[in-house]
């Protein structure tokens, strides 16, 4: 079992706080395992075994109570008069309008409630509605570079060449890794997330009349393939339509939307506005998606198609995120920062490039920042250690240094 330190820790910082606990991220990213740790902590520091219920919606013996006035009723049956009682509700989107279950659950006294959950969309709609303000997000991610290190006990240069090819997914970290067991893994985890929570969505769709359903899943998956071919690059639902329309399928932009929104509500990708330095305000065209995890990037693409440059720019974005920065594209007059990370108000410009010991490299990777006429902090990230130091006020760091907190 991979313990997610990072993780548990902010779960117990909301411990007993009056908000609903809603943990989000990719299938088997590690969701149901920390609410198993928090478990077994609270466990250890006096909360007794009668306090926690928990039940996980994937296992069969729960069937039944994805009705959720059945629901209701057996958590109610399970309230301990008198005592906190601590809610479990692993993959709840799976119960059709569980958010009537938590929000009268929330009102009771003395409850502590926990969700789970693959898909984006569980925290649209009624439960947003109803919890506006009642509940704090953690969305999980896969394994960070610093964790797959840890795990795997690797050096940092072997560490990040395996991290790049096969991914963060915990398990990928712990199980005997060759390139077929890990593609028949990552094929499994891609193939069940594409259906099996597509389903799940389409389930939690069905109160909203105007939103077409995903029922093409080749569409999907060639939808799919191409973002990730070009993650990392600006992308719009004419660039998509358009690509579509060249190799012989002719959908319309709005179904491409719906598929492309489908694909970033199940955590498959994530988007990366891009951001006028100057103005400091978003700008509507052709934003950036990224893939969540490289492994599965590597598995849906052939090998001819990877990308050293792209791979990198991938890690930092989700190391952003990890961080806590809201993570953008950053434009400054004709030029492109490759991420602007906001962290209370404080912006960080950064550049990511695999190698800086050209002299072109060099000064191009420089050249976007030093247009950037705020004091926010500047720095490049790259693979090598050569060109590390202090260039005017531009920092250029090791990527591996930056990634393990050096």
């Amino acid at each position: 079992m991979v313990e997610r330190k990072e993780y548990l820790d902010r779960l117990i910082q909301w411990k007993d706080e009056q908000v609903i606990k809603v943990v989000t991220g990719i299938r088997r990213c590690g969701k149901s395992t920390l609410l198993l740790q928090y478990q077994s902590w609270l466990k250890l520091n006096g909360i007794s075994e009668k306090q926690i219920v928990s039940i996980n919606f994937e296992e069969l013996e729960y069937e039944d109570l994805q009705d959720y006035r059945k629901l209701y009723s057996y958590l109610k049956e399970h309230l301990c008069e008198g005592e906190k009682t601590y809610f479990f509700l692993d993959e709840i989107q799976k119960v059709p309008s569980f958010e009537k279950v938590v929000d009268s659950l929330y009102v009771k006294p003395d409850v502590d409630i926990y969700i789970t959950g693959s898909n984006a969309c569980m925290l649209s709609g009624d439960l947003a509605t109803l919890l506006t303000g009642r509940y704090v997000e953690i969305q999980m991610l896969p394994l960070s570079f610093r964790e797959f290190l840890e795990i795997t006990g690797m050096d940092p240069d072997r560490g990040l060449a395996e991290y790049m090819r096969d991914g963060g997914l915990p398990y990928v970290a712990v199980m005997d890794r060759t390139p077929e067991k890990v593609d028949t893994y990552l094929e499994g985890i891609y193939n069940t997330v594409i259906v099996k929570d597509i389903e799940d969505r389409q389930a939690r769709k069905e109160s909203e009349p105007d939103r077409r359903k995903i029922t093409d899943i080749l569409l999907l998956k060639t939808i799919a393939r191409y973002l990730a071919s070009v993650a990392g690059n600006p992308v719009s639902i004419r660039s998509i339509t358009n690509y579509l329309s060249s190799n012989g399928r002719k959908v319309s932009p709005n179904t491409v939307s719906d598929y492309v929104e489908a694909l970033t509500e199940s955590f498959i990708f994530y988007p990366a506005e891009r951001f006028d330095i100057v103005g400091k305000q978003l700008l509507k065209a052709n934003r950036k998606l990224y893939i969540v995890d490289l492994g599965l990037r590597n598995y849906i693409l052939p090998r001819s198609e990877y990308d050293l440059g792209f791979s990198l720019e991938n890690i930092v974005y989700f190391e952003l995120l990890r961080r806590g920065c809201r993570v953008m594209i950053g434009k400054v007059g004709n030029t492109e920062v490759d991420f602007v990370a906001e962290k209370q108000g404080i912006y960080t410009y950064f550049q990511v490039t695999a190698d800086m010991t050209a002299k072109e490299t060099f000064d191009r990777e420089l050249k976007s920042l030093t247009n950037i006429r705020d004091n926010y902090e500047k720095i490049v990230l790259t693979g090598d250690r050569l060109t590390a130091g202090n260039y005017d006020g531009i920092q250029v760091v090791n990527l591996s240094d930056w990634l393990l907190g050096r």
